[in-house]
């Protein structure tokens, strides 16, 4: 599980994320919600190490490397030119580092999950040359090959079309079905609603954190949304 205790999180003077304490539990499926410049890319950041507590403390009891981490689509450069196989590819580097060589079943398990997520064709297109949707599929095949306990996810169907939303709907659920624990950072209420069972919904603090039918009740939205329209400030 990971375990926030009273952690609170800044970016130079100005409070992203305040005094949050809760567990997401072993092998949940949770959607952070709330309004634009309530915290949750930052929340996420704490969790992989990328953003470090002003106070108190985000615990995991994996080593980072068990924790897989998509940022958002549009904070990725994709000038750097590597092809859609290699890229994939690279879920492998916590496991093989830079020393030992990809091995044929190492290639496999890469087919095998850009087959998963319908990239299978692509394997020699530069990255540079692929859809939003697209691109987005081959990191979602990467991670796959990372083999995390932990996958966090930060905007991951923002511009997606309904299907390829789908696709990577059905591939998360198949995560948790392997026991891993998903979180995602989620704009849309209704996919929130559908697909997880349990939604944090945050506004720079925890206005509530469960089951998702308990958290998305117009009376939390309203107290979100309204706390937004104080801040002077811009923080992800």
């Amino acid at each position: 599980m990971i375990c926030l205790n009273e952690l609170t999180l800044k970016y130079n003077n100005t409070t992203a994320v305040n005094n949050i304490s809760g567990t997401f539990e072993p092998n949940s499926l949770t959607a952070i919600v709330g309004p634009n410049g309530a915290g949750k890319s930052t929340l996420l950041k704490s969790m992989v190490g990328m953003h470090h507590p002003a106070q108190g403390a985000c615990n995991c009891p994996c080593c980072r490397e068990e924790i897989a981490y998509l940022p958002q689509l549009m904070t990725v450069d994709r000038s750097f030119p590597i092809n859609v196989l290699d890229t994939v590819l690279l879920g492998h580097w916590r496991r093989v580092g830079a020393f030992k060589g990809i091995q044929k079943a190492d290639y496999q398990m890469a087919f095998s999950a850009l087959e998963a997520v319908g990239m299978m064709g692509f394997e020699k297109s530069p990255i540079a040359n692929l859809s939003a949707g697209q691109f987005q599929r081959v990191l979602f095949a990467r991670i796959q090959l990372q083999n995390a306990s932990v996958i966090l996810l930060d905007e991951p169907f923002t511009g997606m079309d309904l299907k390829t939303v789908g696709s990577l709907v059905e591939r998360m659920k198949q995560w948790q079905a392997e026991e891993r624990t998903i979180i995602a950072v989620l704009h849309d209420l209704d996919q929130v609603r559908e697909h997880f069972p349990h939604t944090l919904l945050l506004a720079r603090e925890c206005i509530q954190w469960g089951k998702t039918e308990q958290v998305l009740t117009h009376e939390n939205l309203t107290h979100a949304w309204s706390m937004a329209a104080h801040w002077g400030d811009t923080v992800s």
